[in-house]
Parts: C-alpha cells; structure tokens; sequence
C-alpha cells in the first residue's frame, strides 16, 4: 500500500491568496491521496470475450480483406 503512495508524500496548494487556507488544502489533498493508496482494491476477474465478439470480429476482417482485395489491379486471365 505504501508504493502506490510513493515514498515521499507531497501536497502543494497555491489556490489562495491566504498560506492558511492554502495550509487547509494541502492537508486536505495529502488526507485524500493517503486514503486513495490505503483503498483496497478488487482483484481483477479475467473474462473471455463472447463467441458472438468474436465471430463479428472475424467477419469484420474478411470484409475489410475482401475489400483490400477489390482495390487491387485488376486479373487479367
């Protein structure tokens, strides 16, 4: 948890005119990127793309080859 924070934790503001308020918000943002890095995140779950994806997919590229196809000069036989 403490790489995702990095090892030196730095929050700048200079929003205001006032360094009081400006104190307020560097701590305000130093608060919320601690509390981003102690978030615990969901593992990601690996999934599969459906058949029909796939299928659209590999139609998608037969038409774009038989197009290609088409562009070419011409057969002469």
């Amino acid at each position: 948890m403490i790489a995702r924070a990095g090892a030196v934790l730095r929050a700048v503001a200079e929003d205001e005119r006032s360094q009081l308020r400006n104190r307020e918000l560097a701590v305000e943002r130093l608060v919320a990127s601690l509390r981003e890095a102690l978030r615990v995140r969901r593992p990601r779950r690996a999934t599969r793309p459906p058949r029909k994806a796939a299928e659209e997919r590999l139609a998608a590229k037969r038409h774009r080859s038989a197009v290609k196809r088409l562009r070419g000069p011409a057969d002469d036989e």
